[in-house]
């Protein structure tokens, strides 16, 4: 099965849908501004809904499986997870990181956006 992201005016995703793959590649193939084309003429956008992007499950193509409130860059071609905190900023993979790298010393942390710090997490 086929899966395709519907857009709003911001590239931000509002939801994901199923298409077979038999019509996928019946109008374009994977990954084709055709088969996007074609999803807009079976599926009705929704209230802002503006374009339809195939997405994949596997994470096989634009980095990531979107996910609604996911943003779609169109330079970049990929699918990118919302901003956990506001401290943090892209790294060069595209991965949100924080201003201050986790420690790596067995034990478990969480993120404290007030101190900008990880501090170590206990039951």
């Amino acid at each position: 099965m086929a899966h395709f992201a519907e857009l709003d005016n911001t590239n931000k995703v509002l939801r994901v849908i199923v298409v077979s793959n038999e019509d996928v590649d019946a109008n374009g193939g994977d990954y084709s501004t055709e088969a996007e084309a074609f999803v807009e003429t079976i599926v009705p956008m929704q209230g802002n809904g503006v374009a339809w992007k195939q997405t994949s499950y596997n994470n096989n193509s634009r980095k990531h499986f979107a996910g609604i409130g996911w943003t779609y860059s169109s330079s970049k071609n990929k699918f990118i997870a919302p901003k956990p905190y506001g401290s943090w900023t892209l790294d060069s993979n595209d991965d949100w990181a924080p201003p201050t790298a986790h420690p790596n010393d067995g034990k478990d942390y969480q993120w404290v956006e007030a101190t900008e710090t990880w501090e170590e997490y206990t039951l």
